[in-house]
C-alpha cells in the first residue's frame, strides 16, 4: 500500500518513470503500469463530469489534442486517439469527448452536444 501511495504523490508531482523506478526499487513495467493507470482515473473522472457549457454571450475555447505512443521512439504514432475539450471563460466548466474521427461533421455534432 506504501508504494501504490508514494507511486500516486510522484505522478502527481510530475516525477519521471526512471526517477520513481530508482527512488522506489520498482520494476520500471509496474511504474508505467501505473501512471498509465494514473492516467486513466482522472481522464474517466473528466469525462463523467463533464457539463453542458456555452450560451448567448459566453466565450468557449475549443481544441483537439491526439495522443498515442511513437513506436521505438521515432516514426508514426500509434493507437492514436484524438480528445475534443472546451472551457468556459470565466467559470471554468469544462468537457473532454474521445472523438473517433475528426471531420468537420463530427467535430460539429460535438459541439452541439
Amino acid at each position: 500500500m506504501y508504494d501504490i501511495l508514494c507511486v500516486t504523490r510522484m505522478w502527481f508531482g510530475r516525477c519521471m518513470n526512471d526517477y520513481v523506478v530508482n527512488e522506489l526499487k520498482l520494476n520500471k513495467n509496474t511504474v508505467a503500469d501505473w501512471f498509465m493507470f494514473c492516467r486513466e482515473v482522472c481522464m474517466n473522472a473528466i469525462a463523467n463530469d463533464s457539463v453542458k457549457i456555452g450560451g448567448v454571450n459566453v466565450i468557449v475555447e475549443i481544441d483537439e489534442s491526439k495522443f498515442g505512443k511513437i513506436k521505438y521512439g521515432r516514426g508514426k504514432s500509434v493507437n492514436v486517439q484524438c480528445v475534443f475539450g472546451s472551457i468556459e471563460r470565466g467559470t471554468n466548466k469544462c468537457f473532454f469527448r474521445v472523438v473517433e474521427g475528426r471531420t468537420k461533421e463530427e467535430l460539429l455534432c460535438v459541439i452541439k452536444e
